[in-house]
């Protein structure tokens, strides 16, 4: 264990939800853990009725100075803890409390003046055709900033830059902007100093070196890596929970940005290595405690300018961390090119082997094709970020939102509806014809491209309507101080004040609509097992009634994800058709959108309210995920898989492409399992793929930890772009991932 932690570990798992009491990770800020010393500050009840009070006072105020008079209120009265079991701080009002006082209020008014918008929004919900909202949770500080001038030293920026733009006429807007900003940064030093004075109240062992970081994070900025990781935390709390925007990396590269300090600590004797190991080991537990469901991103390695690899200390320092305690939060993105130690994708791939599964391979050569793609320079798109799951980002000069969710296998449903939800008859699509009309394949498929093409425009126009409302509804005043573009200009970081102000629209269910199209044209064109008149009835009556049809559907040879070349020519077509209709086109905040191959859990919740298909799955059942294959239909091994996902040109994915792969664990065993995988990983790359990531099971273990839970309280499952445990699946999840696992070649 590394250092105190074994000593400490209790503490920290309990330290944001008791771990023996229910959870909701998706809800996951609703929870304490231990509790503080009352005489700190409020509890949450109190907290929310003064916020409500002050909010009625501050109505006439420009939103990013309420805001800020908001955020400080709750910083200076918030409970707060210096703890002899933990090196970081603990905060107790962190569930996100002024939410209803500035989105919730900001945002109705927003939709109150764009009724029929609001009506569409809600309809497309409602048949499962497109999920959307303004999306605040995609934020990548410059870190650097942060960590180059400290907290005190980006509000001197920040006032540097109004003092500037007064002398050079500024608008009401502008100054608003700033001081935002100048009265936010102040109510972070006050909280800082908060912390500073209760740990001098402390006489544990570890107090008087929290009491010196704290100081020194008050007065200035960071001195070394415990200080370093210190000023992390206190952003991410001061962001994420209370300012409303999700930090979606840690660090510009966790092991690049911790590197100085770390060497720094060595060389000067001030931390020995074990030290070194205990702090970062600590920093990580914060985020496995708090539990997101959607885990807490951070990525590792990448390329220098001279072509020699990242990858650090750090980044082994990191990977054993993860090797010993088991965790599976933060997830980690690993850069990869062919310069690539091998040691590191092995000891990668090892920890795979051992069911630690947090990884998602991201391949250099496809997200800098990818980043180019909208706009951005060879040096730009070489430095690339990660965020969020595996999306790309200009470097400290871009924000990209995710507008809308479009559920490819509605577009289906309506072409043999004619514009109408089969389930409820509800018409949320477009008239595209009767389908008894039909004479060939042909005829389907520019229906179905209809209805997707309809789905697409109105996405757009929906996203058009209010992204340019962002900053009105959620100004981001702590994000926007660590972007010095932003400043340089006076406009708000994530709506407008970065170079890149792009946002994303995302696909999903796409193999289960290949699938479908494919069954409809070998089963009602091509074979003449069928009409499409009787494939209709199928999907009415959830395939009761019609089992045999439904069995030449599932036993179909053209499904994705085999390498069957009628089938991969469908999908490339129909993947270069989504991507080209979106990339590029020009959005409300003088970006551009871009295409994500990638579902989240869209996957389940629009699988639940989408109808049979035609491709065998039974309605309200789980879609395809990701660029992945349906559950169990990839049957010719993790290779054809591979050359199936890379014919759709991933780099077309302006923001990110993924692919789920299923292993057995016998495919990856001992030294040659480790050169299988990275010949795997290898061709991916070298094919201009984006995304890869793996599970490796046998259904036996599966059905066995289905029907033994208490056996397997850390099985960890890859879900589309973060890792849950096994026992917090749905069964029907569970039965899906068996399904895939049965199937493994």
């Amino acid at each position: 264990m590394f250092g105190n932690l074994n000593n400490d570990m209790d503490y920290l798992i309990n330290k944001y939800h008791r771990v023996d009491l229910p959870f909701d990770p998706y809800d996951r800020m609703a929870y304490h853990g231990y509790e503080y010393d009352e005489s700190t500050g409020l509890d949450d009840d109190t907290m929310r009725a003064k916020l409500n009070e002050l909010s009625s006072k501050l109505t006439d105020l420009p939103h990013p100075v309420a805001k800020a008079k908001l955020f400080e209120f709750l910083l200076d009265n918030a409970r707060i803890d210096v703890n002899e079991k933990d090196w970081f701080v603990g905060f107790y009002n962190w569930g996100r409390l002024l939410w209803h006082n500035t989105i919730t209020t900001w945002s109705n008014e927003v939709f109150s003046k764009i009724p029929e918008i609001s009506d569409e929004i809600k309809l497309f919900d409602s048949v499962g055709a497109v999920a959307i909202w303004p999306d605040f949770d995609h934020v990548i500080p410059n870190w650097d900033s942060l960590l180059e001038l400290g907290f005190i030293g980006l509000l001197e920026r920040t006032e540097k830059y109004h003092a500037q733009m007064k002398q050079n006429g500024i608008t009401p807007e502008q100054d608003a902007f700033y001081e935002g900003i100048e009265i936010t940064y102040q109510a972070i030093i006050r909280l800082i100093d908060r912390y500073y004075k209760f740990a001098l109240t402390k006489t544990n062992e570890k107090s008087k070196l929290q009491a010196d970081c704290l100081k020194n994070l008050r007065d200035g900025k960071p001195t070394n890596l415990y200080e370093a990781l210190q000023a992390m935390y206190i952003f991410f709390i001061a962001c994420e929970c209370v300012d409303n925007y999700q930090t979606r990396s840690l660090g510009n590269g966790i092991d690049n940005t911790l590197l100085p300090f770390y060497k720094k600590d060595i060389e000067s004797g001030n931390f020995t290595q074990d030290q070194e190991k205990e702090f970062i080991a600590y920093y990580l537990m914060q985020y496995s405690a708090i539990g997101n469901y959607w885990g807490h991103p951070m990525y590792m390695g990448g390329t220098n300018t001279d072509g020699s690899t990242k990858f650090n200390v750090i980044s082994d320092v990191i990977l054993d961390i993860y090797d010993e305690l088991k965790i599976y939060n933060p997830k980690i993105q690993i850069k990869v090119a062919e310069n690539t130690p091998k040691e590191v994708l092995f000891k990668v791939f090892k920890l795979l082997r051992k069911g630690v599964s947090s990884f998602v391979f991201c391949c250099e050569p496809g997200h800098k094709k990818a980043i180019m793609g909208y706009g951005a320079s060879e040096s730009e798109a070489e430095n690339f970020e990660i965020s969020g799951c595996y999306e790309t980002r200009v470097r400290s000069d871009e924000s990209s939102t995710g507008v809308a969710y479009i559920n490819a296998c509605k577009a289906i449903e309506f072409a043999l509806n004619n514009g109408c939800d089969i389930k409820t008859g509800i018409k949320a699509g477009v008239e595209s014809g009767d389908i008894s009309k039909f004479e060939s394949f042909d005829d389907f498929y520019s229906a179905f491209i209809k209805q997707w093409e309809y789905l697409i425009e109105e996405s757009v126009k929906i996203g058009n309507s209010y992204e340019g409302s962002l900053a009105y509804v959620n100004p981001s005043n702590v994000y926007s101080a660590t972007i010095e573009r932003s400043l340089k200009q006076g406009i708000d970081g994530y709506s407008f004040g970065v170079k890149y102000n792009n946002s994303c629209i995302l696909c999903s269910g796409f193999a289960s609509a290949v699938d479908s199209l494919m069954a409809i044209k070998k089963i009602c064109f091509e074979n003449g097992v069928a009409g499409l008149d009787e494939v209709k009835k199928a999907m009415e009556n959830n395939w009761n009634g019609y089992e045999k049809l439904r069995m030449s559907a599932l036993k179909l040879p053209n499904k994705y994800g085999n390498g069957d070349r009628e089938t991969d020519e469908l999908a490339s077509c129909m993947a270069d058709y989504f991507s080209n209709k979106i990339n590029n086109r020009p959005n409300a905040r003088g970006g551009v959108y871009k295409t994500v191959m990638h579902s989240a859990m869209q996957f389940v919740w629009q699988g639940a309210k989408t109808s049979a298909l035609p491709d065998g799955r039974k309605a309200g059942f789980e879609l395809s995920k990701n660029a992945s294959p349906v559950s169990g239909m990839d049957k010719n091994g993790a290779t054809a898989l591979i050359n199936s996902v890379v014919k759709m040109h991933p780099y077309n994915y302006h923001e990110s492409f993924c692919v789920d792969v299923m292993l057995h664990p016998s495919a990856v065993s001992g030294d040659d399992g480790l050169l299988a995988m990275y010949g795997l990983l290898m061709t991916y790359l070298k094919n201009d793929g984006m995304s890869i990531q793996f599970n490796i099971f046998n259904s036996e273990t599966l059905r066995d930890a289905q029907k033994n839970p208490e056996k397997y309280k850390n099985l960890q499952v890859r879900v589309c772009g973060w890792n849950v445990l096994w026992n917090n699946l749905s069964k029907e999840e569970q039965e899906a991932y068996i399904l895939r696992a049965e199937n493994i070649r």
